[in-house]
C-alpha cells in the first residue's frame, strides 16, 4: 500500500479516540490526539465518523476541539453535505480507523507507522480454522 499522498481518513470516536465509556466520554486513548494532530499536519483530512448523534455528538466534537482537533467533516463526506433520504449514509473516505474492524484497534502508534510507511503492512498468520480456533 502506498500512503504517501494525503488521504481522507474517517475516525471513530468511542473505543478509538477515547476509551469506550458510551454514553459518557472515556479517557483519551494513548497517543490519540498526538497522532491525529500529526496526521493533520501531514495534510490528511480527518472525518469524525461515529454512532453518536445530537448532544452526545456535540460533546464528542467539543472534546476533540478542546484537545486540538478540528474535523474536516462530522458524520458526513464533506463539511456542508446535507443528508437526505435520497443519499446513502456511507461516507467517502480513503481509510477508516475504528476499534470494530476485524482484529480490533491496533493502537495509534501502529496506525501512524503504517500510514507513513515506517512499518510494512504484513498480515499475521492465523492458527486453526478461520484464524480463531486452535
Amino acid at each position: 500500500m502506498n500512503f504517501s499522498n494525503t488521504k481522507i481518513i474517517a475516525v471513530d470516536f468511542d473505543g478509538t479516540i477515547v476509551e469506550d465509556a458510551y454514553p459518557k466520554i472515556g479517557k483519551p486513548m494513548l497517543f490519540a490526539f498526538e497522532t491525529l494532530k500529526k496526521l493533520q499536519e501531514d495534510g490528511h483530512r480527518l472525518i469524525l465518523w461515529t454512532y453518536r448523534c445530537g448532544e452526545k455528538l456535540d460533546d464528542a466534537v467539543a472534546f476533540c476541539k478542546d484537545n486540538g482537533i478540528h474535523f474536516y467533516a462530522v458524520n458526513h463526506s464533506f463539511e456542508d453535505e446535507e443528508y437526505t433520504t435520497d443519499v446513502s449514509r456511507k461516507i467517502h473516505a480513503d481509510l477508516f480507523i475504528d476499534d470494530r474492524n476485524i482484529g480490533g484497534f491496533i493502537g495509534w502508534g501502529e496506525v501512524y507507522q503504517i500510514l507513513t510507511n515506517q512499518k510494512p503492512v504484513i498480515p499475521q498468520k492465523k492458527k486453526g480454522l478461520f484464524g480463531f480456533l486452535k
